[in-house]
């Protein structure tokens, strides 16, 4: 295993030069490819101008953007100076990227476009480090980027990408007069000095290095910055032939955020496999458009995307009708029955309780014959169309970022289309588990990487057999060194000997793969691989006289519901004023999934003995659903820096209050899991 990524492009570089590295669209929608020797050649030239900007070994650079050929080229040139990144989304607030880029600071800032250089340029007093803004894209010449905030950026240099990789390109010795002129001992010698700086640097890498600072989500202003080393993620791509067959020359959609550590080992993994990136878009109709395009045999995830796919089907074929209808629901039917014949046979089903081989091979033998030719039959008239969609090369899509619908698993099982799920944390860059390609076992994560250990604990920290749920530890060369610059609140999840508290709760099979069932800590994961702290947003919400307590509901969902507790006199003096025509407002506010007084479900929670009959009565009104949602709507929206993800379009309004010892700890904190077992008939029918 190379020490650093970029030694490992250069080993890359070295065996397939000509190999394609990335596919770029043009404004046609036509892909272009970049060889691996074309990639390494703009990264040194990204590098020499970093480097003239004053860019050093330790430095962290600021890289805001979603995913594109010039993220990579702009991640591996500040790898190449020993610098780190620090990576964020183009959603980011402008408060967030004030507090990061401060915190970690950043010298110099890599934006995408002119709308982010605006929110730098909004915050930029509070940051007294920043010298310097680079934008990625092309379509803009400096005045036009400085325009809208001129007076903001007089004492900042604000260049462009493609400015600077010319620049570099010069200092190597390539293009323009340089190109014909490279027979000469000038551009040869100008080519070698340009390039021997930059691989100089690169040689002094150490596989402790710091690669990136990934900043966790949240909006309390102070998220987490994780520090990532190279070994954290190099380690994981020495794994990927024990998970996957990439060969050389294969071809990746790139769909994710790429801030995501989940899209970076992605990255990381196709370099390391001498495979390509081809960059698309989490959007129907263009992701389907790419795969014909460029015909990928894998793609990186989320359950979202493959619950798109398989609702535009379904939606697709039912409106068609008839036989084909019939026919379409019969042939899933038999594909799922064969799938499940097949897993038993070949031992790919969880074991929590020891099984016999021989007696799930002996039960499964007869179904798995009789269905196998009703199989293929299904395949050649249903599933191959589905598979001519995804390009007709599909190997697998690698699912993370959230735990993949059991509906979605079955269904693109009984398809014949591999989906292998994984599961790992931002804290371990990510990787902890995966289904492997060769054995893939329904119903798990997969098993642990190589060298990484895992322990089920109880709530004393003793650790458990297998079929038992508990707490999920790990300890592994993927675990981060720890919270950037916060040792207290590192060594509250990381001990001294390296074991990380993930927070969930799992189990693992006697074969040692691992399930995960819940989450023993509050961050709430959407099934889009969006991570949510729900405490800002539950304290944003008791700011509200009407409400007295609130808990932000939607793990695994694609939305945020909140269980709402009704403060009884303010509820009644809101709707005395609302019948007395002085309420605060009778028009529907907007919400991310349209109106919320459409989205939401009627539904509410009661239970014999209540003691506030009064409350019990009051939210029954129709009334007072109306307030509340408006209420809810006003405080977290995008006025109060909420993101469209973060705003909630269900309600679950209950009359209970929450007691200590029951719903509440002694330090009267939320038992989250309690809440969920309470109402989880409540909560499962508000996200259906």
């Amino acid at each position: 295993m190379k020490k650093t990524i970029p030694h490992l492009l250069q080993q890359i570089k070295t065996d397939y030069p000509d190999t394609p590295a990335q596919y770029v669209k043009d404004d046609a929608g036509v892909f272009h490819p970049r060889t691996y020797q074309q990639l390494y050649r703009e990264v040194l030239a990204f590098a020499l101008a970093l480097r003239e900007l004053g860019v050093t070994r330790g430095d962290h650079v600021g890289l805001i953007s979603e995913n594109r050929a010039e993220w990579f080229v702009s991640d591996l040139a500040i790898l190449s100076l020993g610098a780190a990144d620090v990576p964020r989304g183009n959603d980011s607030m402008p408060g967030e990227l004030k507090y990061i880029l401060s915190f970690a600071g950043c010298k110099i800032v890599i934006v995408e476009n002119a709308v982010q250089l605006t929110k730098v340029a909004g915050v930029i007093d509070e940051l007294p480090a920043l010298q310097t803004i680079i934008v990625l894209e092309r379509h803009y010449d400096e005045e036009t980027l400085r325009s809208e905030s001129r007076e903001a950026l007089s004492n900042v240099q604000v260049t462009l990408y493609s400015d600077l990789i010319e620049t570099g390109r010069k200092a190597l010795g390539d293009g323009g007069a340089e190109a014909s002129a490279a027979a000469s001992g000038d551009a040869s010698s100008r080519r070698s000095e340009g390039a021997e700086t930059i691989e100089a640097e690169i040689a002094r890498g150490e596989a402790d290095d710091t690669a990136t600072i990934i900043f966790t989500s949240g909006t309390t202003g102070t998220p987490k910055g994780v520090v990532l080393s190279h070994h954290n993620f190099l380690h994981q791509v020495s794994c990927t032939p024990d998970i996957l067959n990439v060969a050389p020359g294969d071809i990746w959609l790139a769909v994710l955020p790429v801030w995501h550590s989940f899209e970076r080992i992605i990255q990381y993994l196709a370099l390391g496999s001498a495979s390509a990136l081809a960059y698309s878009k989490p959007v129907g109709k263009i992701m389907l458009a790419d795969f014909a395009g460029v015909r990928p045999q894998w793609m990186g995830s989320v359950p979202r995307i493959w619950e798109s796919v398989r609702s535009g089907i379904v939606k697709k074929v039912r409106a068609e009708g008839g036989a084909k209808w019939a026919l379409f629901r019969f042939f899933v039917a038999v594909g799922g029955a064969h799938k499940h014949a097949e897993d038993l046979l070949m031992a790919r089903v969880p074991d929590f309780k020891r099984r016999s081989r021989i007696v799930d091979a002996l039960v499964a033998f007869l179904p798995w014959l009789v269905l196998k030719p009703l199989a293929l039959l299904g395949s050649a008239l249903v599933f191959g169309k589905i598979k001519a969609r995804l390009g007709g090369r599909f190997v697998a899509g690698i699912s993370g970022g959230g735990a993949l619908p059991q509906a979605v698993d079955q269904f693109f099982a009984a398809a014949g289309i591999l989906l292998l799920e994984g599961y790992g944390l931002t804290e371990t860059a990510p990787v902890l588990a995966v289904r492997r390609q060769h054995r893939p076992v329904p119903g798990t994560v997969g098993s642990l990487l190589r060298d990484t250990e895992c322990q089920i604990r109880d709530e004393h920290g003793h650790a458990l057999p297998p079929g038992n749920q508990g707490i999920v530890f790990v300890r592994g060369p993927q675990v981060m060194s720890g919270y950037y610059n916060e040792p207290e609140r590192t060594a509250e999840v990381l001990s001294s000997d390296g074991w990380f508290n993930t927070g969930d709760l799992g189990m693992l099979t006697h074969r040692g793969e691992l399930k995960i069932t819940g989450r023993a800590k509050d961050t709430i994961v959407l099934r889009g691989g969006e991570n949510i702290e729900p405490q800002p947003i539950e304290q944003k919400l008791r700011e509200s006289e009407l409400i007295d307590q609130a808990v932000v509901l939607g793990q695994d969902q694609k939305f945020l519901g909140a269980l709402i507790v009704p403060n009884a006199e303010a509820l009644r003096q809101a709707l005395e004023e609302t019948e007395a025509g002085t309420s605060r407002g009778a028009e529907a506010v907007e919400s991310p999934g349209g109106t919320l007084s459409e989205a939401a479900t009627p539904t509410t929670a009661e239970t014999a003995g209540t003691e506030d009959a009064e409350l019990a009565a009051l939210i029954k009104k129709p009334a007072a659903r109306t307030v509340i949602e408006r209420e809810v709507a006003e405080l977290v929206s995008g006025k109060h820096g909420f993101r469209g993800f973060e705003q909630i379009t269900r309600l679950l309004i209950v009359a209970d209050q929450f007691q200590i010892g029951d719903e509440l700890s002694a330090k009267q904190e939320v038992k989250r899991h309690v809440i969920n077992e309470r109402y989880a008939a409540e909560i499962a029918q508000l996200f259906e």
